[in-house]
């Protein structure tokens, strides 16, 4: 009995180790650095520093429309890239927007250490969402791209001056998704989650499980943009539909779920449809 409970204590201390370090390299991803430049895409733009709450600078470009000056888009990327992904997307909705686009802390040319997972990125928005309003923006629009479309949309429903929101491949809850990475590791998976949301709050002061967009779907009534392919094998499909029906009472939300198209890869239409939503909908209008 007392070799088996030697086991069984080494086996939960290795247990824990494993999950601290599998939370240290989830928020310590390897950066990808793209190194485009808004010139390869012949847009205008100025640099620009956000400082944060917590005294960390994010690096952003700004690209200021003459044919559009008081409407803006905040362009969020995905983890763990950086702002120069979100090029293509950008040029497809300038000039008919102003644009700034933003490295997340820890990533690209921002400051951090490690990335919260959208724990204090969702501060950082609204510090973001001042500064577009100092320079005198009144109709700000946000797209985000997977962890970056989870910061979106998340900040819309905490913060009214968010006029609209649109998202690609975005996870509805941060746990369900965790779940499902660790699935190779059967039951052990709830217990690995539940931990790494302990370390989480630790460190972050609140859980990574807080950062739910499902949850904040519900509390939107502005005009919500869904796109989700059903292929997709990072993020399944089955977190576009739990979205969907979190917004069922939004009559102002649409959907675009391509059947072809992996994790990243843009359908054909998507900067018509994305271009086309923001036109339509962004506006003061509630």
């Amino acid at each position: 009995m007392r070799k088996w409970m030697t086991y069984l204590l080494i086996f939960i201390v290795g247990f824990i180790g494993v999950s601290i370090w599998s939370f240290w390299i989830v928020i310590h991803p390897p950066q990808i650095n793209i190194g485009a430049s808004p010139e390869d895409y012949s847009l205008p733009y100025e640099e620009v520093s956000i400082k944060t709450k917590d005294n960390i600078t994010l690096s952003g470009w700004l690209t200021h429309s003459q044919k559009e000056s008081r409407k803006i888009i905040i362009i969020l990327h995905g983890y763990p890239a950086e702002k120069s992904d979100m090029l293509s997307i950008a040029s497809a909705l300038y000039p008919d927007f102003s644009l700034l686009l933003l490295d997340l802390r820890h990533f690209g040319n921002s400051e951090g250490a490690y990335t919260t997972l959208g724990v204090k990125e969702r501060g950082d928005m609204q510090v973001a969402t001042d500064f577009v309003k100092e320079r005198g923006y009144e109709h700000i629009g946000v797209f985000g791209f997977s962890l970056g479309g989870a910061i979106g949309i998340v900040s819309a429903a905490e913060d009214d001056r968010i006029n609209a929101v649109a998202s690609y491949a975005v996870y509805s809850d941060l746990r369900h998704l965790g779940w499902e990475s660790y699935r190779v590791i059967s039951l052990l998976k709830y217990p690995l989650v539940e931990l790494m949301n302990l370390w989480s709050k630790m460190l972050f002061g609140t859980s990574v499980a807080s950062l739910s967009p499902e949850q904040a779907a519900v509390k939107l009534n502005i005009p919500v943009f869904i796109i989700h392919t059903k292929q997709d094998e990072q993020i399944a499909f089955s977190h576009a539909k739990r979205l969907e029906r979190a917004l069922e009472q939004n009559s102002k939300a649409e959907f675009y779920f391509p059947e072809q198209g992996f994790h990243g890869e843009l359908p054909l239409d998507f900067n018509d449809r994305l271009r086309n939503f923001f036109r339509r909908k962004l506006s003061l209008e509630k």
